[in-house]
C-alpha cells in the first residue's frame, strides 16, 4: 500500500505506537507510518491552527476531538481506556514510604493526607489546560479527598495552590518529558497513566477505582471531580483513548485506524496495559470509512 499514516497522537501512547504498533503496522499493510506526541490538547489545538496536518488523531478523551467537527472530522471511535496510578522514584528519599503504600502495607489515605503534603517533596504534573493526565491527576486527588474523608484543602496543599487550574506551578512538566524527569531523580513521584508505568517500567502505586478514574461504571462518581481551566469547567470522566482520521480519508489513514481497532492492534493495547473496550463509533456512523467500519462489526 502507497501512502503514510501521520499520526498525531497522545503523549502517553508514544511507547506503544513507536515501538509495538509501527513496525506491526507496516507490515502487515506496507503503508509508510510518522508519528508525533503531544499533551492531546495541545495536539488539538495544532491541528485547529494548521500547525500540524496529520491525516490520524489519537486522543485520550473525545472532547479533545469535538472541537475539530465538523472542519476536520465528525467521528471518532472509543476503543481503549487507561487508569491513573502514582509513579514513583526508587531511589528517592522517600522511597521505602512510597514503596509501603504500593504494596499495601500502609493505609492510601496517609498517602494523600501526609506523605504527598511533605515539604520539599518534590511531585511532577502535566498542565491541565493542555493535557487530560493533568486533569486526570487533579480529579484523582479530589476524589481521594472526599472517598478517604480528607480535610478541605488535601488537595490544595498537595498541588501547592489552591488555582487547581494553573499552568505556572512548578510541579508541571511536558507530558513528553514528564516520565524521563522522573526516572533521572528530579522528582520523587509524579502523574502516570498505569499504561505508561508499566511499558516504561515505573515504580507505582496502583489506585482503587473510586478514584483512579478507570471504570466506566464508576463515570457518575468520577463527575462529581472538576477543574476550571482557561477554556472553562471540565470534569472528570472514564479515561478512554479515541481515534479519527483528519481530514479526507487517505488509504493509509484508514489502514491505520482499521489496524488499530483489529484484533491484532487491540492485542497490542492489552499487552500494554490498557484496558481494550468494545470499539465504539461517537458522531457521524454514516461517515466512517467502510474498512474501518468492518473492524467495528457493523
Amino acid at each position: 500500500m502507497s501512502g503514510t499514516a501521520s499520526v498525531a497522537y497522545a503523549s502517553s501512547l508514544e511507547f506503544l505506537n513507536e515501538n509495538d504498533v509501527k513496525p506491526a503496522f507496516t507490515a502487515a499493510t506496507g503503508a509508510g507510518y510518522s508519528g508525533t506526541g503531544n499533551a492531546s490538547g495541545t495536539l488539538e489545538q495544532f491541528i485547529a491552527s494548521g500547525e500540524i496536518k496529520p491525516n490520524v488523531f489519537e486522543a485520550v478523551g473525545g472532547d479533545n476531538i469535538t472541537p475539530l467537527e465538523p472542519k476536520f472530522t465528525n467521528w471518532y471511535v472509543q476503543y481503549a481506556a487507561t487508569s491513573m496510578v502514582i509513579a514513583y522514584n526508587p531511589k528517592s528519599k522517600y522511597a521505602s514510604e512510597f514503596k509501603a503504600y504500593a504494596d499495601g502495607s500502609k493505609p492510601l489515605s496517609t498517602l494523600f493526607s501526609t506523605l504527598l503534603q511533605t515539604p520539599g517533596l518534590k511531585l511532577g504534573r502535566t498542565d491541565p489546560n493542555t493535557d487530560p493526565q493533568g486533569r486526570d491527576f487533579i480529579y484523582m486527588l479530589e476524589l481521594a479527598q472526599k472517598y478517604y474523608n480528607l480535610p478541605s484543602d488535601t488537595v490544595s496543599k498537595i498541588l501547592g495552590t489552591t488555582d487547581f487550574g494553573t499552568s505556572s506551578s512548578s510541579q508541571i512538566y511536558a507530558e513528553s518529558s514528564l516520565d524521563s524527569t522522573l526516572q533521572s531523580g528530579q522528582l520523587d513521584a509524579s502523574s502516570a497513566f498505569i499504561t505508561q508505568a508499566k511499558e516504561l517500567g515505573l515504580d507505582y502505586i496502583p489506585l482503587p477505582p473510586q478514584i483512579n478514574l478507570g471504570d466506566a461504571s464508576l463515570a457518575s462518581t468520577y463527575k462529581t471531580a472538576s477543574v476550571k481551566i482557561k477554556t472553562g469547567t471540565k470534569t472528570g470522566s472514564p479515561q478512554d483513548i479515541d481515534i479519527t482520521i483528519i481530514g479526507t480519508p487517505t488509504p493509509a489513514s484508514e489502514a491505520f485506524v482499521a489496524y488499530t481497532l483489529s484484533p491484532a492492534g487491540l492485542a497490542q493495547y492489552k499487552q500494554g496495559g490498557f484496558t481494550v473496550l468494545t470499539p465504539t463509533v461517537f458522531g457521524s456512523k454514516s461517515s466512517v470509512p467502510a474498512s474501518v467500519a468492518s473492524e467495528l462489526g457493523s
